[in-house]
Formats: C-alpha cells, sequence, structure tokens
C-alpha cells in the first residue's frame, strides 16, 4: 500500500503553528507562514489594520490572519499570487482569461485560510474552557475537501469529469477605490468586488448553482453591471448555497503519476430537488444586507413576495441598462 500523497490534518485536528498547514511538513521556525490575504491587496485597499470579524465575534486585523507554511509550498502560492496579481491589477479582461484552477487556488487559500484561523481560535477556546472541541462532521468534511483540492497547487492532480468549483467573472463599474469582500465558510461561498470587475466562487457545487441560475445570468451575459445589480447576485448566490441540501463526495484515486478526483453524483436516493425551496422573504433578508449601501429596507424589497425587488430586470423581463443610483 503506498503512502497517501494527500496530507489530512482533520484526522487528528493539527493546526499548529508548527506544521505546513498544507503539506504537514515539520516547520524549521515560526517565520516560515504565509499571509492569507495578498500583501499587495491590503496594501493597495489599506487593509492590513481593519476589522476582520471571527465567527465567535471577536475582532482581528486583515494582516493577523496567517498560515504555517513551508517554503516550497509557499513558493508555489507565489507563482500564483504573481498571475492573479498582474491580472487583478489589469482588470476584468485580465482576469476573465485566468483559467479556474488558477483562480481556484487563489480563493481556496483565502476561503482555507479564514477557515484555518477559525478552527485555531475554537481549538485555544475549547482548551481555556477546558472543554471538548465541538465541530460540525458535515464542515470537517467539506473543509476536508476543500484542503485535500487546494493541494493540488504541489500535488500533481486531475478532476474528471468536471471542476468541483466554479468561479464567475463579472465586468463591474465600481467607484474607484472600491473593495468589497465576502465569504460564507459554512457553504464555501466567496465573493471579492474591486477595480472594474467583481468575482463569484462556490467552491463544492460541482457546477450546480449555474445552471440554477442560468435565467439570470444569461440576462448579464456581455453587460457591464452596476454595484447594486452585482450584489443582487451575489445575494441570489449566496441564498441558494445556503438551500443546497446536499454534501458532496469526491472520489481520490492515487497513482503514482497523480491523484485523480472524481465528483460523486449528487442525485441521491431521496429524489429530493438538490436545492431547498425558495422563500421570497428570506432571500429578502439577504438582499437587503447586500443592498445596505443603497438602504433599500425589507418592506421595499417584497411589497410584492411574488416579485421581490430587482435592479437586473426591468418590468418587461428584460436586462435594466440604466440606474439612476451611486455606485456605492
Amino acid at each position: 500500500m503506498m503512502a497517501s500523497r494527500l496530507y489530512n490534518p482533520f484526522l487528528d485536528f493539527t493546526f499548529d503553528n508548527q506544521t505546513c498547514f498544507l503539506t504537514g511538513e515539520a516547520l524549521r521556525s515560526g517565520d516560515e507562514q504565509i499571509q492569507v490575504f495578498p500583501v499587495w491587496m491590503m496594501r493597495s485597499f489599506d487593509l492590513e489594520d481593519k476589522a476582520f470579524k471571527m465567527l465567535d465575534e471577536n475582532i482581528v486585523s486583515y494582516k493577523s490572519l496567517k498560515l504555517p507554511c513551508s517554503v516550497s509550498t509557499a513558493l508555489a502560492f507565489e507563482q500564483v499570487e504573481k498571475q492573479v496579481k498582474h491580472a487583478m491589477q489589469a482588470g476584468f479582461e485580465e482576469v476573465s482569461n485566468l483559467d479556474q484552477l488558477t483562480l481556484f487556488h487563489w480563493v481556496a487559500r483565502i476561503l482555507y485560510g479564514v477557515v484555518f484561523n477559525e478552527i485555531q481560535a475554537g481549538i485555544k477556546q475549547a482548551f481555556l474552557s477546558g472543554e471538548e472541541l465541538n465541530f460540525s462532521q458535515a464542515l470537517v468534511h467539506k473543509f476536508r475537501n476543500l484542503h485535500a483540492m487546494l493541494q493540488s497547487i504541489v500535488v500533481p492532480m486531475e478532476f474528471e469529469n468536471r471542476f468541483p468549483f466554479s468561479i464567475l467573472v463579472l465586468p463591474v463599474k465600481n467607484a474607484p477605490d472600491t473593495f468589497s469582500y465576502r465569504d460564507e465558510i459554512n457553504t464555501l461561498v466567496f465573493s471579492l468586488r474591486m477595480r472594474d470587475f467583481a468575482l463569484i466562487a462556490t467552491l463544492q457545487d460541482n457546477g450546480t448553482h449555474a445552471i440554477y441560475h442560468e435565467d439570470t445570468l444569461k440576462k448579464i451575459a456581455g453587460k457591464v453591471l452596476h454595484p447594486l445589480q452585482f450584489e443582487e447576485i451575489c445575494a441570489r448566490y449566496f441564498y441558494s448555497a445556503y438551500l443546497f441540501n446536499r454534501l458532496p463526495e469526491y472520489t481520490y484515486m492515487e497513482t503514482p503519476q497523480k491523484v485523480y478526483v472524481e465528483p460523486m453524483p449528487l442525485n441521491d436516493w431521496t429524489l429530493k430537488p438538490i436545492f431547498d425551496n425558495w422563500q421570497a422573504k428570506t432571500y429578502g433578508q439577504v438582499l437587503e444586507n447586500f443592498w445596505k449601501p443603497w438602504g433599500f429596507t425589507l418592506f421595499e424589497i417584497i411589497k410584492d413576495p411574488e416579485h421581490p425587488m430587482s435592479f437586473i430586470l426591468n418590468p418587461e423581463g428584460g436586462f435594466r441598462e440604466s440606474i439612476e443610483l451611486p455606485l456605492e
């Protein structure tokens, strides 16, 4: 039996600072670490000391979020960072030309980096209170898969049939110094809006969100969006990620050359739909949150519960071209 090429920190919950977060290699010094958020991005938008809210309501700074990381792994991330930084500084065209795997490595490092820091905080908290670390098995399952797939940055890996993730890049008419970042680690969805683009990543849905939102995506194809319109799409994605009721399974076949990853079919024996029922009121609450800069209330949004307010569609059901509202 050959030794597994993939490292699994969830077997014994190894989340210390002496072990490379990605490969499990022992580190020689405390200096072997990388930032969760790219340094160039923190500097461009003055994020280093900005507040980042953890799940336990603790406030930390963006720059305090770090990952213990071996030199060789850090170099692999640096290669990706170079490409993504160049593309993001150039804007929408370049970002949309990046391949999905490169974008996945970039997004997953940030999302998993946040997860790693959350778990470290949880372990510390449990230790201080003398209680067992109580961790949902469903979340461990998702994070374990995310971590395994992220290892494709250092281990030759082939995703069979399709990528387990999808990353949508859209052109957006943002105000010049816009930086808007959101993540939802429980559902593995991520969004970022800056310069003249925005992206939404769903990291373990085997591409189902793109099918679920197909009608909306067709309407906006080739259009430059107002930030308000992008935030509406974001609200739809974040809400549908919450409605997604499968825990995707993947098989990992390890050979001497590479690891083959294959998603298992999402249709299960229960025959229930892959997404739970869409509730206008709950969606309205999500949208109200995403539209905070423009101050729309839940009451306005769902005045007609059958047709919640939309800035993507005009009354005839086509794309709404002009919006007379500030960019933020």
